[in-house]
């Protein structure tokens, strides 16, 4: 079965074509950092435009790579939640028109779902239950996931998500845009010393211990308010300190999520994954609490991206969902499918 995903939710264009749900065939993004780097945010209208513009090419680029045409393809997955809602719309387009023309199966489907099931393009076969670590831009959450179609929240966030906390302090040192890559790079030229105490308060300290939640917009505060008591420390320091403040309280939701549904099956994704730093942080506390743990070995996989909205799309065809036109997008995450 081949299947074509499109993914337009957010500031990346990307197209992929996948067999079987877990073979690679093309995959092809376009990010607009660039665009959106003067703004040091996302600008919405600025998105959709450049969906617009990339789009087709994209789909003559993977199309020309996998050696596919589109009358071979058995479906259309696509992105329709979460997102700009421009920019979903230029892709749910696209998923249309392939649909009005050769009679496509549409898949519409929730990216941050589609972030869980690009491990099977690594070979990693879904078990279920699992529990899913979703750590991006704008998402930081912990679900519990039945099977793939299905959803349920263990634990959100307050306010800003990990990859938002990252930028805003990256601004603070006028680092790049996006701030992740800068900040763990100043981060790892920084060697603590033994017994050395944190610069920053663990977050969400007095939150109940039945409860999981996230909060990262009081640690860009937390950083500020050290500056201006401390403005001879060094970048590398209080990057080293930021890192580890946060990624003490992902691991300790981990450990929160795992008592409560008592799913010892992890699955992290989302592009703040692309961080080595957490990534060997979190092998490591799933190796000292005896839990099975996976993440996308390759950085591309982390972004949001047409191979993972392809491999999702199969999975929810075996099951029997698909739509023809009648489908709309939305700002807000779908949960459960079927």
């Amino acid at each position: 079965m081949i299947g074509l995903g499109i993914e337009t939710s957010c500031d990346e264009t990307s197209l992929g074509i996948v067999k079987d749900g877990k073979e690679l065939l093309s995959l092809k993004i376009y990010s607009q950092i660039d665009l959106h780097k003067p703004f040091r945010g996302i600008v919405p209208e600025i998105a959709s435009r450049a969906h617009l513009e990339k789009i087709n090419p994209l789909l003559e680029e993977v199309l020309e790579e996998s050696k596919v045409s589109l009358s071979d393809l058995d479906y259309v997955a696509v992105t329709r939640s979460p997102g700009l809602t421009g920019s979903l719309m230029v892709g749910a387009q696209l998923a249309r028109c392939i649909h009005a023309i050769h009679g496509t199966p549409i898949v519409p489907l929730c990216h941050l779902q589609a972030h869980f099931a690009v491990l099977q393009l690594e070979g990693v076969e879904p078990v279920f239950p699992v529990l899913g670590l979703l750590l991006s831009g704008g998402n930081s959450a912990i679900y519990r996931i039945p099977h793939f179609g299905k959803m349920e929240t263990v634990g959100d966030t307050m306010d800003d998500a990990l990859g938002e906390a990252f930028d805003k302090v990256a601004g603070l040192f006028s680092l790049p845009y996006p701030g992740g890559p800068p900040i763990e790079a100043q981060a790892s030229l920084y060697t603590p010393e033994s017994g050395e105490k944190d610069l920053l308060p663990p977050m969400l300290r007095n939150l109940e211990q039945d409860r999981v939640a996230f909060s990262f917009s009081g640690l860009k505060t937390a950083v500020s308010h050290l500056l201006a008591k401390q403005p001879d420390l060094s970048v590398p320091k209080v990057c080293y300190h930021f890192q580890n403040t946060a990624f003490e309280l992902v691991e300790r939701n981990l450990k929160r999520a795992v008592a409560i549904t008592g799913i010892r099956r992890i699955i992290a994704a989302g592009g703040v994954l692309a961080n080595t730093t957490l990534r060997n942080r979190l092998s490591a506390f799933a190796k000292k609490n005896s839990l099975e743990f996976f993440s996308p070995q390759k950085k591309i996989y982390c972004t949001d991206n047409g191979a993972m909205v392809a491999a999702l799309g199969y999975y929810l065809m075996q099951q029997g969902y698909s739509k023809s036109l009648d489908f709309t997008v939305s700002p807000v995450r779908q949960e459960t499918y079927i």
